[in-house]
């Protein structure tokens, strides 16, 4: 049941933990109860996929099904079905991306929720530099890549600079772990490379960031052949979920298993990158590198 520890609507990334909170709450209900997932998607007319997605937290929810719910698990005491029905209500609000649901894919809405809502991320990335670490013409940069128009890519642009914000303010942790691979690859022109690898090393200093870049030759690409991201929240009723980005979809892991495994993925990656000081040096090398290879190619005629 949920309780005064409970977050606040108020908290940026509310709706998103209030979802995953009510699925949680309903889970333990129905399966103290030893009620079926059949039986349950049978009380709100509906599918076991959809119990199943209402007990994740994957989408909103209607309060009919929950009052619904409730009655088939014999909750009677009006106090603990008004705190349910409320988080119900609350859970259904629309976060601050909704506004942006024209550029953005239903998979991805998921994850920023999440990311508004984590106490600490882990991330590895072998493609580009991290968005939360981006600066604007690399982002920029990046999405010119796709298939957007420019409209769209100016709207992509500044919610990822929403998203920024947050992380900017010490709201979250982030421990991020970038592949040598990706800061050599080019995106852009040169001087877009060199300022943001500049950004780099001037936000590396900042509280609640480490950066470590793991080389070429390591076992990262076998510890983990993609990008993922491990966010962890600080309510306790929170697991921790690993996501992993995919062309069309992404993946969001919770269960103890699956996050134990890229949990040591992660630790392995971290053992054998460089340090966070060995880091900085990487990056000034690299700075170098492209500063070299780029006095010495012919000038254009």
């Amino acid at each position: 049941m949920p309780d005064s520890s409970s977050p606040s609507v108020d908290g940026p990334g509310a709706p998103t933990v209030l979802r995953i909170l009510l699925g949680t709450q309903l889970r333990r209900l129905r399966e103290s109860r030893g009620v079926t997932a059949q039986a349950a998607a049978k009380a709100i007319r509906g599918s076991e996929s959809k119990i199943s997605r209402i007990e994740l937290g994957r989408n909103a929810v209607r309060e009919v099904d929950i009052a619904d719910l409730l009655n088939l698990y014999g909750i009677a005491d009006p106090a603990e079905r008004e705190q349910l029905l409320t988080l119900a209500s609350q859970a259904n609000q629309q976060g601050w991306w909704h506004r942006y649901q024209d550029v953005l894919p239903n998979w991805f809405q998921s994850y920023i929720g999440l990311e508004q809502s984590a106490e600490s991320i882990r991330s590895f990335d072998n493609q580009f530099v991290p968005g939360l670490l981006q600066t604007e013409d690399y982002a920029l940069a990046v999405f010119q890549l796709g298939t957007y128009t420019d409209e769209e890519t100016d709207r992509l642009v500044y919610l990822r600079k929403e998203r920024q914000r947050r992380f900017a303010s010490g709201g979250l942790r982030l421990w991020a772990i970038i592949d040598e691979v990706a800061l050599r690859r080019p995106v852009g022109s040169v001087d877009l490379m060199r300022s943001q690898l500049e950004h780099l090393l001037d936000i590396s200093v900042r509280p609640g960031l480490t950066l470590q870049v793991t080389p070429f030759l390591t076992g990262a690409s076998y510890a983990a052949p993609s990008s993922f991201s491990i966010l962890s929240f600080a309510v306790e009723d929170l697991p921790d979920v690993v996501y992993v980005e995919q062309l069309t979809s992404a993946m969001y892991l919770d269960k103890r298993a699956d996050v134990d495994r890229y949990a040591e993925a992660m630790d392995h990656i971290r053992a054998t990158s460089y340090t966070p000081e060995q880091t900085k040096e990487l990056i000034r090398t690299v700075i170098a590198d492209m500063e070299e290879s780029s006095c010495l190619r012919p000038p254009t005629a």
